[in-house]
């Protein structure tokens, strides 16, 4: 009745109340089973990945614990002929199969038959079923950003790109908001209002809930409306706190205009993907979204990054890539230093970007590692999240080399997987996928039905 609490949209967080007992008193601490892939843009090349924490993936140093980073991942066998590795190899991450085609993988993604596996028959009521967002410009093919694929190789669901889509595709929206009135009202009134009165209740007096959940309660209630604030930029109330203007990203047509790449600051960069990262994990945790995808800048991002790049409280780097190239157009964009890498220059624009990227996926997995759940385990340890890119070098005229060495780390999935090491696996891609799967508690395999399978054991705990 609890979870049910007003609106399908909202619901509430995991409360003690919701804790099953048995007869003794004891608690059944079940986590439900979660799969989610995080996919970055561009890679990092396999040299790079050999330093360990002491450049570009400085930034999860402080997740290594609760991650196992797996070098020397093949995804040869996802080549298609004629196609360049930003292509397939983005539709293989999280598939290890070859595109199905313009818009659809060569089969399903590792979230999606762990989904199928625990929920067969769907998932609870109030769920979504998958969900699927990010920040990312490059849009020539589905499979540059999209990376949640059903059994069939079809997309799972829409990507929802903007904060005001996700927060609506998360927590509801006003009915007929496809018309300009139902638009307008959803700018001035919050999903929260249907519920207000019931919130009161148990947050009152009167409240069944213990002093613990009340408290739970009201914090839920005001980050959700902390997160839809920021996603709509809703007119402030007197004397309540300044709202951040709207984000000015763009998206659709704009955010890609003829392949040329866009001119972005890394303020708006980082604000519109911390805001979409912020409420992803809202999402996961209200046990709103078991499963789906989140993708950080598309596989050949084109874009002429500025701005100053601090890391822990000092400058890492200031952005300002076409000056730098001294082009303009798609010459003049950060993809070109993947181009340019060579393993015997140093490369700084590169690591700059890429420490940057870290950054990033960091910044999403520590919100996940910051709620604890009755396990005694945070979010980010309970669930299985896969993190990977397109390339494993950059350049187009070697594809063992650019389908070899993808970077892939993953966290431990409630002590499935081994955590807190840095492991060269010397495995392909499917082969590890297919590892993770049964170790998952699904029996359906990826790649050929007469593949002969070989299971990577050294990555189980």
């Amino acid at each position: 009745m609890l979870k049910g609490l007003g609106t399908v949209g909202i619901g509430l967080p995991l409360l003690e109340e919701m804790i099953v007992t048995n007869a003794l008193g004891a608690v059944q601490a079940k986590m439900p089973v979660r799969a989610f892939n995080v996919f970055f843009g561009l890679g990092i090349p396999a040299p790079l990945q050999a330093e360990g924490f002491a450049d570009v993936l400085e930034p999860l140093k402080s997740l290594s614990k609760k991650l196992l980073i797996m070098r020397n991942v093949d995804h040869v066998r996802c080549d298609v002929r004629g196609i360049n590795a930003h292509y397939d190899g983005a539709t293989g991450s999280f598939t290890a199969q070859p595109a199905g085609g313009e818009a659809k993988a060569g089969g399903p993604s590792i979230d999606q038959v762990v989904r199928h596996a625990h929920h067969p028959k769907g998932l609870p009521a109030g769920m979504v079923p998958t969900l699927v967002g990010g920040t990312f410009f490059r849009r020539s093919r589905v499979g540059r950003y999209h990376h949640s694929y059903n059994l069939d190789g079809t997309v799972a669901a829409r990507m929802q790109e903007t904060p005001r889509d996700l927060f609506d595709r998360v927590f509801g929206s006003f009915a007929g908001a496809n018309n300009a009135d139902a638009r307008a009202q959803r700018l001035k009134r919050s999903v929260l209002d249907s519920v207000v009165d019931q919130y009161k209740f148990y947050t009152g007096p009167n409240s069944p809930l213990g002093a613990a959940s009340k408290s739970r309660v009201k914090d839920h209630l005001d980050r959700i409306r902390e997160f839809e604030q920021r996603a709509f930029a809703m007119k402030r109330k007197p004397g309540g706190p300044a709202l951040p203007p709207r984000s000015r990203v763009p998206h659709g047509g704009p955010a890609d205009p003829g392949g040329e790449g866009i001119d972005i600051t890394l303020e708006e960069l980082t604000t519109e993907w911390r805001l979409l990262a912020d409420l992803y994990a809202l999402a996961i945790e209200m046990d709103r979204a078991r499963f789906g995808s989140i993708t950080f800048l598309a596989a050949g991002e084109r874009i002429r990054l500025t701005g100053e790049y601090k890391f822990n409280g000092r400058t890492r780097y200031k952005f300002d890539d076409a000056a730098m190239h001294r082009r303009s157009g798609s010459a003049g964009c950060s993809h070109e230093w993947w181009h340019k890498f060579n393993e015997k220059k140093k490369n700084e624009q590169l690591r700059a970007h890429a420490h940057l990227k870290m950054n990033e996926v960091a910044y999403f997995l520590k919100r996940l590692d910051s709620t604890k759940e009755s396990n005694g385990r945070s979010i980010l340890e309970n669930s299985l999240i896969t993190i990977s890119t397109e390339s494993g070098d950059g350049r187009h005229n070697d594809v063992k080399r650019e389908l070899s060495g993808i970077f892939h780390a993953i966290t431990g999935a409630n002590g499935r997987f081994k955590t807190g090491q840095i492991m060269d696996v010397k495995a392909e891609g499917i082969d590890v996928y297919n590892t993770m799967l049964g170790a998952m508690g699904a029996k359906r395999q990826l790649g050929p039905e007469k593949r002969q399978s070989k299971s990577v054991d050294k990555i189980r705990a």
